[in-house]
């Protein structure tokens, strides 16, 4: 089973004003995006399915995944968002006990202005709740929130967590010491995963060639091993960068190098296993 572990769907034209993240880089996507244009993509490039992410810091979001999911089978699991820094946090986490759609959630911890955010105490908190509702936590991270999410992961070994996005280095050849020690660092706790998404949007990506990716993309192996790597897409966000085949053709090519038992690990396998996909 192939699966794209990162994506997003929106109703731009009903909620514009929801979408703060958006900037002048981001004019193609102020648009909808839902299951029916991406189903297409998947069928082009051999995809069984999906796990959407939340792209909206609102409870409504996850509902509106959520129905999404429940009338679109492609879509295998879906990370929500709750804000795990609400005292009563666990109040809504008991209202989605028994969601089996829902896998986890995501805060939007690298665009906290302090960068200390994921280690924060009401952070740590939130996040230390999901455990006992078997809830998966994605880190959005960006290199200078590593070290902050390796002091999260370490307050919670039993947690699962999966980096998005390898952190967001920028490609340009050069590995600054910060992302390059983080990410060795984060992956020697067994509990973290990372996805090899969201990768034609990183700075410095959009001249990039297939190939000026493998130097990112062989350290992460490294670090985590074939065993917690796993594809993803960031669509439609990618599309500002490439488009879905373009984007997904990075991580395959890549991954020919690979036996086919880790090769398939990487592009579905893992995915299914960290999140709990049926």
């Amino acid at each position: 089973m192939k699966i794209d572990a990162h994506q997003h769907f929106w109703d731009y034209d009903a909620n514009p004003g929801d979408f703060t993240w958006m900037g002048p880089a981001e004019e193609p996507i102020r648009r909808n995006f839902l299951p029916a244009d991406l189903e297409p993509l998947l069928d082009a490039t051999g995809y069984d399915g999906t796990v959407a992410v939340q792209a909206r810091e609102l409870k409504a979001e996850t509902d509106f995944l959520l129905g999404l999911a429940a009338a679109n089978p492609r879509i295998k699991g879906v990370v929500g968002w709750l804000d795990l820094c609400a005292p009563d946090v666990e109040r809504d986490l008991d209202g989605y006990r028994g969601t089996p759609l829902l896998k986890g959630f995501r805060m939007l911890v690298h665009d906290h202005p302090d960068v200390g955010f994921a280690a924060s105490d009401a952070h740590v908190r939130g996040v230390g709740l999901l455990e006992r509702y078997g809830f998966t936590y994605d880190l959005l991270l960006k290199p200078p929130h590593l070290k902050a999410a390796i002091a999260l992961v370490d307050r919670l070994p039993n947690q699962k967590f999966v980096v998005d996005h390898i952190a967001k280095p920028a490609i340009d050849g050069h590995f600054t010491a910060e992302w390059r020690d983080g990410i060795e660092a984060i992956a020697r706790r067994p509990n973290v995963w990372c996805k090899l998404s969201g990768l034609v949007t990183l700075p410095g990506a959009m001249p990039a060639r297939r190939a000026d990716f493998h130097p990112y993309l062989d350290l992460v192996l490294e670090a985590f091993g074939a065993g917690r790597c796993m594809i993803g897409s960031d669509w439609p966000v990618a599309t500002c960068g490439a488009d879905y085949a373009g984007t997904m053709a990075i991580v395959e090519g890549w991954s020919e190098r690979l036996a086919a038992p880790e090769r398939a690990a990487v592009l579905g396998g893992n995915c299914a296993a960290f999140y709990g996909l049926s």
